[in-house]
């Protein structure tokens, strides 16, 4: 069937073996090919083994059978994030989030893909003069050098200068003018020569006498010694450094008040390390952990988030932006209020684990599954109809509409799942259908929620007689015959199985039937660990060959029991 295929496939991808889960949802899709679900598990099967274009095929395929699911658009999103695909990835999440605009896991694949699609874009060439015309710095240089002051003092050199400092890739225009080579040379301290500099005449302003005898001492121009590194970069490097040790320092205060359980002073420390140094998102991973316990769940919930924003800028180890999306998940299963809150704490769990597989974040996971599944069993739980549902069934039973009583009673059993009647009432139509695994494994829930209710052994019986396997029910109606020693059911199938027991002792079955109970007995575990005992081989060996050895072996309850076993299934016969 192709739920217990999903299940299969869940369960696998739930334990990290996605090879197994891609295998076991195709089976599903083979059985359900119309099903979007499949093609959506598939597609993050794929996705968690890197196979992104399988992952992109299954996701097309989940969004053309169900347009309007905006988990689909997700898988779309993934897979083509996964490609590289960036541009087609915010396409689909944009998608997505038009069916369902709170969806926050299609929010966060949104972010990942704008952030990576960002990220991707050719960078500009930086300004070969990198910013040596940039800030009062340029004016302090050009002043105190002796040659450049004198050219500040004429109004085509400063409006020349003013429109390089806008926009230092216009010096290209300005190259031939002497006055800028020799600019950029002070700037960059170095001495730039050009041909005919010493016979070129520059122009000057209008000056004084002095100022023209102040410019004539200054030649000729003595090339600059180079200038010590500026201290504003050693500096802000010290200052960063102090900023970071500072942020540590409060980060372990806020440790120190999380242990001791003073949260209020915890969340100022952690706050603080973060302003100081908003580099280390293990701050707000911490900050969320206090808010976790002291339940303010949305709190918690917006700090992971920017935690794993910051993380993803900062390409912060994987880890941690897994412990971000870990802490997320477990505010979300806090703020569960029915088994739909459940899907996004399962989704930011399994996005935690796709970035870095921990048995914590599993455990997490599975325990998240477990509860959604158990609370949707509680939200459907309705004895009454499940009372209503059983009494249709019974009366499809009664009018030989075996198909549509077996879905009343399971609709029965939906809505209160330890109904025992129900149970071996189902079990009535699997066996008048031939579906006799089912029916054997009906009875047996149905014995195992009520032992005394002797209509479980009876159908179990039935079912075991109709299988051929006469011993098992043999011993199936003695049980039942512990409840109700005067069952006329169960003394009736006891009956009919010792005939048949007997008929295989007596060597009364013909060769096809002797044949057929042989076959199947070979696949009972029970005979083959009886054929393969040492012990009881001896003894068969012994019945054909040393009779008195044989008589000592009939003293044995046990062997003969095996024995008996061996008889009733038509592989030893006795004459």
């Amino acid at each position: 069937m192709a739920d217990e295929a999903k299940a299969k496939g869940n369960a696998a991808f739930s334990a990290g073996d996605f090879s197994a889960a891609v295998r076991h949802f195709s089976d599903a899709i083979q059985l359900a090919p119309t099903n979007h679900v499949l093609y959506s598990n598939r597609s993050a099967s794929y996705a968690s083994l890197h196979q992104y274009s399988e992952a992109l095929v299954d996701a097309e395929k989940t969004v053309e059978l169900k347009p309007d699911w905006p988990k689909g658009y997700g898988r779309l999103g993934a897979a083509h994030l996964g490609l590289g695909e960036h541009e087609a990835a915010v396409t689909a999440y944009k998608k997505g989030l038009e069916i369902d605009p709170s969806n926050e896991a299609l929010k966060s694949g949104l972010a990942d893909a704008q952030s990576a699609a960002s990220r991707s874009r050719p960078v500009p060439p930086p300004n070969p003069f990198g910013n040596v015309f940039s800030g009062p710095e340029m004016w302090a240089k050009l002043t105190a050098d002796p040659t450049t002051r004198a050219f500040l003092q004429q109004p085509d050199f400063l409006n020349i200068m003013q429109d390089i400092q806008r926009n230092p890739n216009s010096i290209n225009m300005h190259l031939k003018d002497q006055r800028v080579m020799a600019a950029l040379g002070v700037l960059l301290n170095l001495k730039l020569h050009n041909p005919g500099e010493e016979k070129a005449d520059v122009p000057e302003a209008s000056s004084s006498p002095a100022e023209r005898k102040r410019s004539a001492e200054a030649e000729p121009v003595k090339e600059p010694e180079p200038e010590p590194e500026p201290m504003e970069a050693v500096e802000e490097e010290k200052e960063a450094k102090e900023k970071k040790l500072q942020a540590q320092k409060e980060k372990e205060a806020g440790n120190a008040a999380y242990k001791k359980k003073d949260f209020e002073k915890a969340i100022n420390h952690y706050t603080k390390a973060f302003e100081l140094n908003d580099e280390d998102i293990s701050f707000l991973t911490n900050r969320a952990a206090v808010y976790l316990e002291m339940g303010k769940y949305e709190d918690c919930i917006k700090d992971c988030d920017k935690a794993v924003e910051r993380g993803r800028e900062l390409r912060s180890d994987f880890k941690m932006i897994a412990r971000a999306l870990t802490r997320k998940g477990t505010a979300y299963v806090k703020l569960a209020k029915c088994s739909k809150d459940y899907d996004i704490a399962i989704e930011t769990f399994q996005k935690a684990l796709t970035e870095h597989r921990n048995p914590d974040t599993l455990k997490k996971l599975n325990d998240a599954e477990k509860a959604k599944k158990d609370l949707e069993q509680q939200e459907y739980f309705d004895p009454k109809i499940a009372d209503e549902e059983r009494e249709k069934g019974n009366e499809c039973f009664k009018q030989q509409q075996y198909p549509e009583a077996v879905k009343h009673y399971t609709e029965s059993l939906r809505r209160n799942p330890k109904d025992a009647k129900a149970y071996s009432n189902r079990a009535a139509c699997y066996t008048k259908l031939g579906a006799l695994p089912e029916g054997l494994k009906d009875a047996e829930k149905c014995i195992e929620l009520d032992p005394t209710f002797v209509k479980g052994y009876t159908r179990k019986g039935a079912v075991q007689f109709f299988m051929k396997e006469y011993e098992k029910a043999l011993e199936t109606y003695q049980e039942g015959l512990k409840h109700d020693p005067k069952n006329q059911e169960l003394l009736d199938g006891m009956r009919r199985c010792v005939e048949q027991v007997n008929k295989a002792s007596r060597g009364d079955l013909t060769p096809e039937e002797l044949k057929e109970r042989q076959a199947k007995a070979m696949q009972d575990p029970e005979i083959q660990n009886i054929l393969t005992d040492p012990v009881m081989r001896q003894v068969l060996t012994d019945f054909q060959e040393n009779p008195k050895a044989a008589q000592e072996h009939t003293k044995n309850p046990m062997v003969m029991n095996k024995l008996q076993k061996l008889i009733s299934a038509g592989i030893v016969q006795m004459r």
